[in-house]
């Protein structure tokens, strides 16, 4: 379990992620770290993505998204600009309406917390071929 708890960063792995599966290649782990609360209106969740995992393409509407990368390697790409290489410290600010994707690097466990205010409408998977090309270029 203390392996878990590494590879899930500072707060832990969580549980599989079946709720939004559909929404990933490969495995993923969920840990809501703010209990559901009517005055709050932001999820704030620990994603851990093992390796080669990530999520579809998709839009946050109705608010925005920051992401905390806690530990691992991963990757975070806006539709039509280059992928960004995220390290443990880096932190991403997601606009509303911004088409994005993030994921694990194919070798390594990638965690970060996101903190995500309004609606996500889930798009189209990032195919292995757009996956495959990434940090060869």
């Amino acid at each position: 379990m203390a392996e878990n708890k590494q590879q899930g960063g500072l707060f832990g792995l969580g549980d599989k992620n079946t709720a939004y599966q559909k929404y990933f290649i490969g495995q993923s782990y969920l840990n809501s770290l703010i209990p559901a609360d009517d005055n709050i209106d932001v999820h704030v969740a620990n994603v851990t993505f093992e390796p080669g995992c990530r999520n579809n393409w998709h839009i946050h509407h109705d608010g925005y998204q920051l992401l905390l990368v806690t530990a691992g390697e991963g990757w975070y790409q806006e539709k039509g600009k280059p992928a960004r290489l995220l390290h443990p410290g880096d932190t991403v600010a997601i606009h509303k309406g911004v088409e994005h994707w993030h994921g694990a690097t194919k070798d390594s466990w990638f965690s970060h917390i996101a903190i995500t205010k309004g609606t996500t409408e889930w798009l189209a998977p990032v195919t292995d071929a757009e996956y495959a090309q990434l940090g060869t270029k």
